[in-house]
């Protein structure tokens, strides 16, 4: 059994004091039940609790520690480049080292602007997007987040492909008027909307593998058919590749899937920990951003020495180092093979769904493609499976809709570990 006194303890006098107790939602976990644990330090592939719990975990900060927590090389960078101040709010070379890997690595990226978080550059995607094409609408699909700018936070009614609704309050009818929405995977509905909305579209902007309703693949063509319909109307493509980014391959979804976007939001992973984000495309795209464009965009913060620091050791030894990807593979396929033997074994018909070093079992038979059936899962039952898990050693996701992710610290030892958690709760839940 689990102690949990000191972080019960600290969510008390958190929510005195912080709305809900904590700074972002799904880690009050509602949706699994219980009260969350607060974490005092991580290493490698271990979190450790303020009540003293260890967990092999598989969070790692919701993506960025493709390495592994507290990698040396990274908290050495960091180390450094703090003796020389936290912050300058004006240019450093490290800035210039940063972009030149990530335009290197991405293959459709010729610039880049340096944000602080995902949410902030989706948002400075969709103006530069508006901007550039003169139009106000934008399309986005059923289960997608693109983080909490207003444009992104509208829900899809009934029906194949709908006008948005606002889906918090704060939203403006006016903002959701402005984004139209469609179920991922369905090129019908987004060709409808297009026709529908001739010349009013700016841009599309989609996670090319979703990891918000859990981890959700594209089907064949269907990133090569929204590639089509942009061209063909004058929209421009967006991948938001925050999670994706530098996580599938060096160059993310975009080069496992040879689908080339117009402009690509990153994070998590170019900060090695650290807040950060980004947003790069096309040459002439880019350059309409200010100081150089019409296109407003700015940020004190943005370019942090601290952040770009991490951000370089991360991503200079994954550009040199490709056989980071291959162990991820490997490791992820011989966990999904495991729990997919574990739910033989116990009689369940669960789904799972993989790609590199993401993946997320759905408490579902029905295979998920999208929202609507990712929405079939069983949210009950992967509340006690998560509790389970946390009681066998493995720290997961507080939520049925979303992906786990792999890092390089986890090897075949632990990968057994894992498999034998996942029995273990699975038959507990049973």
């Amino acid at each position: 059994m689990l102690i949990k006194e000191k972080s019960k303890s600290l969510f008390e006098k958190a929510k005195n004091l912080i709305p809900g107790g904590v700074n972002s939602p799904v880690r009050a976990f509602k949706a699994v039940g219980g009260d969350p644990l607060f974490i005092k330090a991580a290493k490698g592939a271990y979190l450790y609790d303020e009540d003293g719990n260890k967990f092999i975990e598989l969070i790692n900060s919701w993506g960025p520690m493709i390495l592994g927590h507290a990698r040396d090389e990274i908290e050495k960078a960091v180390s450094e480049s703090l003796k020389l101040s936290p912050s300058f709010g004006a240019p450093t070379e490290n800035e210039i080292n940063v972009a030149e890997l990530i335009v290197e690595m991405v293959p459709s990226i010729e610039k880049v602007r340096m944000v602080n978080s995902g949410t902030e550059a989706t948002m400075s995607a969709i103006r530069l997007a508006r901007g550039f094409t003169g139009r106000d609408k934008i399309i986005k699909f059923e289960g997608c987040y693109h983080g909490h700018g207003d444009s992104f936070l509208i829900a899809a009614g009934s029906g194949v492909a709908t006008m948005g609704t606002p889906d918090s309050p704060g939203v403006t009818k006016g903002t959701a008027a402005d984004t139209l929405t469609a179920p991922y995977n369905n090129l019908e509905a987004v060709d409808k909307l297009i026709q529908n909305n001739k010349r009013e579209i700016a841009a599309i902007i989609i996670e090319p593998v979703a990891g918000n309703m859990g981890c959700v693949l594209p089907g064949k063509g269907y990133l090569e058919g929204l590639r089509k319909a942009c061209d063909e109307n004058d929209i421009l493509l967006i991948f938001d590749e925050v999670m994706t980014g530098f996580r599938l391959a060096k160059g993310g979804a975009q080069e496992v899937f040879n689908v080339m976007p117009d402009l690509t939001t990153l994070g998590k992973i170019i900060g090695g920990g650290m807040p950060v984000g980004a947003y790069g495309g096309k040459k002439e795209i880019m350059d309409h951003i200010s100081p150089i464009g019409p296109v407003y965009q700015a940020g004190t913060l943005s370019g942090n020495p601290i952040a770009m620091s991490a951000g370089f050791e991360m991503l200079s030894y994954l550009n040199q180092h490709n056989e980071v990807y291959t162990q991820l593979q490997e490791v992820a396929t011989k966990i999904e093979n495991g729990i997919k033997d574990n739910l033989h074994q116990l009689g369940m018909s669960y789904s799972i769904n993989s790609i590199g070093s993401m993946m997320t079992l759905f408490f579902t038979e029905e295979k998920v493609t999208n929202f609507d059936s990712a929405k079939t899962t069983d949210t009950a039952l992967f509340g006690k499976y998560f509790n389970a898990m946390l009681e066998n050693g493995v720290y997961i996701a507080p939520s049925q809709f979303e992906s786990l992710f792999l890092s390089t610290s986890i090897d075949e030892k632990l990968a057994d570990q894992i498999i034998d958690a996942n029995f273990k709760s699975l038959k507990s839940i049973l």
